[in-house]
């Protein structure tokens, strides 16, 4: 029986001001083991069947069974991409099985598509700090949309402090409160902080990070759902992060940070006043990756 295990890490999308663009791989990880030849009885969860239908109908290839196992780090529905990883787990499993019968660039788009937005399909699956050109609309409507990507290396010496907190929020609440409409002024805001950002990422100029977290998109109306978003922003910035947004669309609060990282987790902690944890990790910059070979990334 042929049998992939594939490793895939969590990221955090958005950044802030980067709305449906940007995103970092985390080192925090979902593994799921396929194995071809499995009963035709097995049943898998939707998520899972979602993506093997579309493999098989892009690939065009004859759908065979198989059997899914997934060891779960990442949490549900807290803006971490768990959805993602296991999503481009199965595409990227399926085909290996079927002798690399798609490039990594048609997987991303897959994912994407089955996501509706690609923040989280990019780092996952390139790994480090990624830029997506896409229109989140067109790919939510599962429509062959315009996609580029760029990523780039994230160095160790940046701590990502996260507050996990035991509420969830799904992707789909999380987009309803958004309004169809913000001012101008709002969106040069925003504009100049994503730029700010990416060129921070870029240059691995981390302290030119400071103050470009800000958000006029999202954030301010996500709050609603996430009443301890702003102090637990603020007490990351009082204790030395860099700065702190809301992960994804939430629920989990990032900082980012290059010194005394369990300081700003213990006062993100303390100001949230709501039950959860914290966790200090760095950015992945491998991407999905073979458990059998570690040293190699997954390539077609």
């Amino acid at each position: 029986m042929q049998q992939i295990t594939v490793r895939v890490p969590a990221s955090t999308s958005n950044l802030g001001p980067g709305f449906d663009c940007l995103g970092v791989a985390l080192r925090i990880y979902n593994t799921l083991t396929i194995a071809q030849g499995a009963s035709r009885e097995h049943l898998h969860p939707q998520i899972v069947s979602e993506a093997a239908d579309r493999f098989f109908k892009q690939a065009r290839r004859r759908a065979f069974s198989f059997s899914c196992s997934i060891a779960e780090q990442i949490p549900q529905l807290r803006g971490l991409g768990s959805s993602a990883t296991i999503r481009l787990g199965i595409l990227l499993a399926l085909s290996r099985l079927s002798g690399n019968s798609l490039d990594r660039l048609t997987i991303f788009r897959l994912c994407a598509e089955l996501e509706g937005h690609p923040d989280n399909a990019a780092p996952a699956l390139f790994g480090g700090f990624t830029v997506v050109q896409a229109n989140a609309s067109t790919l939510a409507r599962g429509r062959n949309a315009r996609l580029a990507i760029q990523h780039f290396a994230v160095s160790p010496r940046l701590y990502f402090v996260l507050f996990v907190p035991d509420l969830e929020v799904r992707t789909s609440r999380a987009r309803s409160v958004l309004p169809s409409k913000i001012s101008h002024a709002a969106a040069v805001e925003n504009c100049a902080n994503a730029c700010a950002l990416t060129a921070a990422f870029v240059s691995q100029d981390y302290e030119r990070l400071r103050g470009v977290f800000v958000d006029r998109l999202h954030e301010p109306f996500r709050a609603k759902l996430i009443p301890f978003l702003s102090p637990t922003v603020a007490a990351a910035e009082k204790a030395g992060a860099l700065g702190a947004f809301l992960s994804g669309s939430g629920s989990t609060i990032a900082a980012v940070t290059l010194h005394s990282p369990k300081k700003i987790a213990d006062a993100m902690g303390g100001a949230a006043k709501t039950p959860g944890r914290t966790i200090i990790t760095h950015a992945d910059n491998f991407g999905a990756r073979l458990i059998r070979n570690p040293q190699s990334s997954i390539r077609n």
